[in-house]
């Protein structure tokens, strides 16, 4: 007995050397600070700090779905360096930032990395991939997957029939203004953006779409905004039964492939298998910079018109009031009123697009807390830098 205790206990320590020696930094961080529950919003700084860089590779919290890059990469020339007029380092330390990119003219004035992350490497998204999720109904909408945004969301997700969803159109999913009651407190452990993927489906149902169908109205569709990840997730199913293609696999063949993204991403899945489209897509720094030039580009990838004619206007402009002066909420991006608009995510992630100057800002992070409404200033730290790169690009105009 003792015996085969012994050679148990042996047998765990070689597996725990080879692993060691065999695994690369991510995955000994990862394994420094292994996560002891599913729910990110409840991890330390530490854990965050780990998972963040390596989401896809946490089977116990979600399986993954790839999304393929192809064979050429849309260059990014360094261009002469962008001086800001802050302390960047301080910035980014402040920020607990990761990766800063910040690309003008198509040529990268500003590139820098921290808490030994790297250009190789992998930062989940969090709800920076709303605004691909979004870009993916224009998709199918040009490919005519999709009749309008003026179609009804149960016309394309049955099971959504009966519920508070029976008269929402999509139009109203995008702008998140189906009147449905939802409560996205990300520091409350009840709240619906907490419980809603650890939901248990009904039998052949998407698991989000059987969550979404018990919540109750609470004011008729198109007139009050309320932020809900769950309607992302809405509209992810929607797109993929519309197109019969996962998200991941859409994604990849008309923009990831097409435009050229230099590294393979990944999308975290649902318990039944559908990409969680309001959130964790995992990619390269670089390429979420793509994303942003594809979107000033006109939404163009490998010579073809990706998005219908005047998508990216529509998109990327108030559609509903949010009530901050000078902000707005278009096809799932953040507005402001002088024409700029952000991809945003909780933690810190971002893209920033500017299409007068023709800049694109990118960033990844881990702030202490996911917004600033549960402390702190970070967000609007954020938006006073990229404020200030705004005005240090003037400053070079003659």
């Amino acid at each position: 007995m003792k015996k085969g205790i012994l050679s148990i206990i042996v047998l765990l320590a070689i597996a725990c050397g080879v692993f060691w020696v065999t695994a690369d930094q991510d995955m000994r961080r990862l394994a420094l600070n292994l996560p002891t529950s599913t729910n990110v919003l409840f991890w330390s700084d530490d854990q965050r700090d780990a998972g963040f860089r390596a989401l896809d590779r946490l089977p116990v919290l979600s399986d993954s779905r790839v999304i393929e890059a192809g064979d050429n990469v849309y260059p990014l020339p360094n261009g002469a360096p962008l001086h800001v007029g802050v302390d960047v380092d301080a910035y980014m330390d402040a920020q607990r930032a990761a990766a800063l990119i910040i690309v003008h003219n198509g040529k990268v004035r500003l590139e820098k990395y921290a808490m030994d992350f790297g250009p190789d490497g992998r930062w989940t998204s969090f709800s920076v991939a709303k605004s691909f999720t979004s870009t993916l109904v224009g998709a199918a909408i040009q490919d005519g997957y999709i009749k309008s945004i003026d179609d009804m969301v149960s016309d394309y997700i049955p099971d959504l029939k009966g519920s508070a969803y029976d008269n929402v159109t999509i139009a109203q999913l995008l702008t998140m203004t189906s009147g449905v009651a939802w409560n996205e407190d990300y520091a409350d452990p009840n709240s619906d953006v907490a419980r809603f993927n650890s939901h248990t489906a009904e039998p052949g149902m998407d698991v989000t779409v059987s969550y979404m169908r018990q919540l109750q109205a609470e004011a008729e569709p198109g007139t009050k905004w309320v932020y809900k990840t769950g309607e992302t997730n809405l509209i992810g199913v929607l797109a993929s039964s519309a197109t019969n293609k996962p998200l991941a696999e859409y994604l990849s063949e008309k923009i990831w492939k097409p435009f050229g993204m230099q590294q393979d991403a990944t999308w975290l899945l649902g318990s039944t298998g559908h990409e969680i489209s309001g959130c964790c897509v995992q990619a390269a720094t670089r390429d979420y910079a793509r994303f942003g030039l594809f979107m000033l580009g006109g939404g163009i990838a490998g010579g073809k018109q990706v998005l219908p004619e005047g998508w990216i206007t529509e998109a990327t402009h108030k559609q509903v009031d949010i009530g901050v002066p000078g902000r707005g909420y278009g096809y799932q991006w953040w507005t402001l009123d002088d024409g700029a608009y952000m991809a945003q995510g909780i933690f810190g992630q971002s893209i920033f697009i500017d299409p007068n100057r023709q800049l694109v800002i990118a960033a990844n992070g881990n702030w202490p807390q996911a917004t600033d409404r549960q402390g702190g200033t970070q967000g609007k730290d954020r938006l006073a830098f990229y404020r200030q790169v705004q005005q240090a690009i003037d400053a070079e105009q003659p």
